[in-house]
C-alpha cells in the first residue's frame, strides 16, 4: 500500500489514479494524520501530494516530520517537495521566474526515480517557490533552464523529490517515474486487482457487519449497483435495498431496476412509492441547490420510513465515490471549493441511528465498472452513464411539473437510443437532454408554434474532475433533433451544448 499525504493538490486523485494503474492501492490522507496511524497503516511507500500554498505561509499545511524517519521510501511532488526540503533543514525560495506548463526536463542521473528514461523529456510545471538550497545529503538529479532543482534525492534514506508534476498526462514520461518509485524504490508487487478488492471488502464487510444488517438505497446507477452486488456476495440476505421511486427517473427505469435485482440477483429489495411527496415539495421550486436539499430531505423521510419496517437494521450502506466527496467538501482539508452538493455525501441524520457504511467510496468511476463486471453485473447497468441523485429534476431548468417531465423523458429516451444506435454510448462519459425554462416561436404544419426547448449534452470525460464536450457527428445531432422535435409534441428546438468542465459543471444544475 502506497500512502498519499493530501495537501491540497488539485491532482492529488491523479496521482493516486495513477499509482492504481501500476496495480498497487494507495490511500489519500490528510496531512495531520498522527504518525502512530502512520505506522499502523505500514505503508510500503508514501507520497507527499502538492499544493497550493507557499511553505511559508501562517497556515500552510504540514505533516508529522517523523514521516521521513520511519525507514520507508518517501517522494515529494511541488509542494511536497519544498515541505521535505524546509523540514530537513534545506531553504524554500520565492522563485525568479514562475514556471506554469511545458518545461524541459534534463536528467543528470538516469537511476533510481529515472531509470531507463531519456536524457531529456517534457514535463509539467506549476510552481512560484523553488529550492533555494537542498538539505545534507541531498544531490541533484534533474534541471529545466528555470528551475535548477527539478528532481533531488538522498538515496541513502530513501528521500525523493519532483518539483514538477508526474501524475499528470503533460508528462509524457511521468508513468515510468512513478513505476520506478513504486517498484525498484518501494519495492512494491503488482497485487491490487478488483478480485484482490473484492477478497479483501468482503472480508472488511463480514467483519464490521457480523450478523447485523444493513440497508441500502438503491437507485440502478452503477454505484449503488456495484455497492449492492458487493454488500450482497459479503453478507447475502443480510441486505435489503430500498428504491425510492421519486417521479424523477427515466423512462422505464423503475421497472428495469426491480426486474434485475429482485428477478436475476434474488436480492431483497422494497419499492416504496413516493412520486407525489417529491413533486408537491418541487412545486415552484426553481433554485437548483433548493432542488437538491429538497429532493434530499424527502429522500431521507421516505428512507427513514422504510428503515423503521426493517427492525433489525443496523447499518446503513452507501455507493460513494472519491469524486462525490471532492465536489462536495474539501476534501481530507484540502482547498477544493464546495461545487454543488451530493444526496449521498455529508452524512447521515443522527435520529436514523444507523452506522454508515461506504464500501466504494475509495474508488473512481472506472475502478467501480471493473468491480461490477468482475461481479457478474450486467453491461447494461455497468456501463450506466452517471445519472444525478436527483434525477430529472437538475436537468429541468426552472419548474419541474409533469407535463415538463413527461416532454424530458421522452426527449432524453429519444437521444439515448440515437447514441445506442450510433455506437458512442460507452465512449461517452455523460449523454442527456436537458429541458430549459424558454420558449421558441416556430413553423409546423405552416402554422405558429411557441413551444420548449430542449438542450443536448454529451461530454467525454476520465473521472468527471474535468470534461470536454463531444464531437458528435453532425447527421447524429441531425437525427436527433428531428426525432425530438418530430415526435415530442411540445418541443420546436434542439440545442447542443458545447462548453467544457471547467468553466461549466457536466450537469446544468
Amino acid at each position: 500500500m502506497i500512502l498519499i499525504i493530501d495537501f491540497g493538490s488539485q491532482y492529488n486523485q491523479l496521482i493516486a489514479r495513477r499509482v492504481r494503474e501500476h496495480h498497487v492501492y494507495c490511500r489519500i490522507e490528510p496531512p495531520d494524520l498522527p504518525i502512530e496511524s502512520i505506522r499502523a497503516l505500514a505503508p510500503e511507500g508514501i507520497i507527499l501530494s502538492g499544493g497550493p500554498a507557499s511553505i511559508y505561509e501562517p497556515r500552510a499545511p504540514k505533516a508529522d516530520p517523523a514521516i521521513f524517519s520511519l525507514g520507508v521510501p518517501v517522494l515529494g511532488i511541488c509542494y511536497g517537495l519544498q515541505f521535505m526540503v524546509h523540514v530537513l533543514g534545506g531553504e524554500v525560495v520565492r522563485a525568479k521566474k514562475r514556471e506554469y506548463g511545458f518545461a524541459e526536463l534534463s536528467i543528470r542521473r538516469p537511476e533510481g526515480m529515472f531509470e531507463g528514461i531519456a536524457g531529456k523529456t517534457c514535463c509539467w510545471m506549476s510552481h512560484g517557490d523553488t529550492i533555494g538550497r537542498l538539505p545534507d545529503g541531498f544531490r541533484v538529479t534533474a534541471t529545466t533552464p528555470s528551475t535548477k532543482v527539478a528532481a533531488a534525492e538522498d538515496a541513502g534514506r530513501r528521500l525523493y523529490g519532483l518539483q514538477f508534476h508526474p501524475e499528470v498526462v503533460h508528462t509524457p514520461e511521468g508513468k515510468k517515474m512513478l513505476g520506478n518509485f513504486l517498484f525498484g524504490i518501494c519495492g512494491c508487487r503488482k497485487a491490487w486487482t478488483m478480485k484482490s478488492f473484492i477478497r479483501d471488502s468482503v472480508q472488511e464487510i463480514r467483519q464490521e457487519v457480523g450478523g447485523r444488517r444493513v440497508i441500502l438505497g438503491l437507485s440502478g446507477g452503477v454505484d449503488s449497483s456495484v455497492a449492492a452486488l458487493l454488500l450482497h456476495e459479503a453478507i447475502g440476505r443480510k441486505l435489503t435495498c430500498v428504491f425510492v421511486d421519486n417521479g424523477l427517473l427515466r423512462e422505464g427505469e423503475a421497472e428495469h431496476v426491480l426486474s434485475m435485482f429482485k428477478k436475476h440477483f434474488r436480492m431483497d429489495v422494497r419499492f416504496a412509492r413516493a412520486r407525489r411527496a417529491f413533486l408537491d415539495a418541487l412545486k415552484g421550486v426553481k433554485d437548483p441547490e433548493r432542488k437538491r436539499k429538497i429532493i434530499g430531505r424527502i429522500f431521507i423521510r421516505v428512507f427513514e420510513a422504510e428503515a423503521r419496517k426493517i427492525k433489525d437494521a443496523e447499518f446503513l450502506a452507501q455507493g460513494t465515490l472519491y469524486p462525490d466527496l471532492i465536489e462536495s467538501r474539501s476534501a481530507f482539508g484540502g482547498p477544493s471549493a464546495v461545487i454543488k452538493s451530493h444526496h449521498n455525501v455529508g452524512g447521515l441524520p443522527k435520529r436514523m441511528k444507523l452506522r454508515l457504511i461506504e464500501p466504494l467510496k475509495h474508488l473512481f468511476k472506472d475502478e467501480v465498472r471493473l468491480l461490477g463486471r468482475e461481479l457478474g453485473l450486467p453491461d447494461d447497468l455497468t456501463w450506466r452513464q452517471p445519472f444525478p441523485g436527483p434525477g430529472l429534476a437538475v436537468r429541468i431548468v426552472g419548474d419541474v411539473t409533469d407535463r415538463r417531465l413527461a416532454l424530458l423523458r421522452r426527449a432524453d429516451a429519444i437521444l439515448q437510443e440515437e447514441i445506442q444506435a450510433a455506437g458512442l454510448y460507452r465512449k461517452l462519459w455523460q449523454s442527456f437532454a436537458v429541458l430549459l425554462p424558454i420558449k421558441s416561436v416556430g413553423i409546423m404544419g405552416d402554422q405558429r408554434t411557441y413551444e420548449h426547448i430542449i438542450a443536448v449534452r454529451a461530454v467525454t470525460s476520465d473521472d468527471a474532475m474535468t470534461a470536454d464536450w463531444a464531437h458528435l457527428p453532425p447527421e447524429l445531432l441531425g437525427r436527433i433533433s428531428n426525432r425530438i422535435i418530430n415526435e415530442v409534441r411540445g418541443i420546436n428546438r434542439v440545442v447542443y451544448d458545447v462548453s467544457s468542465k471547467p468553466p461549466s459543471t457536466i450537469e446544468w444544475e
